[in-house]
């Protein structure tokens, strides 16, 4: 099968992200790294482009060159990942949605609710894919959850709780550090802090797994860190389209916490429970029964996890191989869509554009809630409550 092209916009040299799509997109040669726009600064950007391998004349200065220059070329790139900063995801994922190319735009897709209604509309008039990195739900057991749930195993669910807590952020010295403080400043990170950094991850998941979406909420958001006009902690209760109870606590200020993203699955029938940080592991608990262990990579999983396992038993699967399963997903879209072919169900997975717009509704339901003293709000998008 012919290789893709793809490009990036972002990610340039230092970029926390970048080494994490550029391993992902290049596992399983699925895609062959040819453009990209890396760095604000325009010289910079060329210059790591060419370091990276990519020809001079696709190593581009800003993303509008980039633009308009690969929407010309016969070859144009097949799928371009968007990871520049947080308020720049809207105008960069409309403008190359309206020119016709894929998009994977890192998380928050936008910084408004409107803005990620517009990008929704736009994907589905054009039958373009904009997917949103979600990449934890990548990970081969957090696929085998969602599977064991669809087919039942653990009957009616009934509770899901979610973590995404480190203390990373808790030295209140370090509140200056140009690194951190963006972080908690409106005016750089929107409205929310912690909750709309991590804590969407943490909501994603538990939606992903559950097949079920949030509607509504009720939130308290705590700025433990005086100085911060955001918040660094955040409680959120929710409840879900099939009746399901949530529980959500995010934090930048747990000491001793590392990543700390966990997720918890309650049915009538059996638990699960997955972390991050030990991601071979999936516990499974049924009803009356003892707690087993499922590995990563065992035999006779499902074709959700067998797809997603590259490497035996045993031998740990980390972050980029969970972005390597999204890319390996929108690959298998990229391909189906060009043949005029049906995406195995297994393979049909990756983050949609309205798994971002949900998320950022939910950002804004649980701000007002919080400022609401915990009041239970809506928190589906408006074009989603018609």
């Amino acid at each position: 099968m012919k290789r893709l092209s793809w490009g990036m916009i972002g990610g340039g040299k230092g970029s926390q992200i970048g080494p994490a799509h550029r391993l992902g997109a290049g596992l399983d040669g699925e895609f062959d790294f040819v453009a990209g726009a890396l760095d604000h600064n325009p010289e910079a950007g060329r210059s790591f482009a060419l370091e990276l391998g990519i020809a001079s004349d696709r190593a581009y200065g800003d993303w509008q060159e980039m633009l308009e220059k690969e929407k010309e070329r016969d070859d144009r790139i097949d799928l371009v990942t968007v990871a520049t900063p947080n308020s720049t995801h809207h105008e960069i994922t409309k403008a190359f949605l309206e020119n016709g190319f894929n998009v994977l735009c890192e998380k928050p897709m936008t910084m408004t609710v409107e803005e990620g209604e517009e990008i929704v509309k736009i994907a589905e008039q054009s039958g373009l894919i904009c997917a949103v990195n979600y990449g934890y739900s990548g990970y081969s057991l957090v696929r085998h959850m969602r599977a064991m749930v669809e087919r039942g195993d653990l009957g009616k669910i009934r509770l899901v709780v979610a973590e995404f807590a480190h203390g990373h952020h808790a030295n209140a010295a370090d509140a200056d550090n140009p690194r951190v403080r963006w972080r908690y400043d409106p005016a750089q990170a929107g409205v929310s802090a912690q909750f709309a950094d991590c804590g969407i991850h943490a909501m994603h998941l538990a939606s992903f797994v559950t097949m079920q979406e949030v509607e509504t909420l009720s939130a308290d958001f705590a700025s433990c860190i005086a100085s911060r006009e955001l918040e660094d902690d955040a409680s959120v209760n929710f409840r879900m389209d099939g009746g399901t109870v949530g529980r959500l606590w995010t934090s930048s200020v747990a000491i001793g916490r590392q990543h700390g993203l966990t997720l918890q699955v309650f049915g009538e029938k059996g638990g699960l429970q997955w972390s991050q940080e030990q991601p071979n592991q999936l516990y499974w608990t049924p009803v009356s029964g003892r707690t087993s262990i499922i590995e990563r990579g065992e035999g006779n999983l499902s074709p959700e996890a067998d797809r997603t396992s590259r490497v035996t038993v045993g031998h740990a699967e980390g972050m980029p191989l969970a972005f390597a399963n999204i890319y390996a997903d929108l690959a298998a879209a990229i391909h189906a869509a060009k043949d005029g072919q049906q995406v195995d169900k297994a393979a049909d997975l990756y983050p949609r554009a309205a798994d971002g717009l949900r998320s950022m509704a939910a950002v804004h339901a649980a701000v007002a809630s919080a400022r609401a003293k915990g009041e239970w709000v809506d928190a589906r998008p408006p074009m989603f409550q018609k």
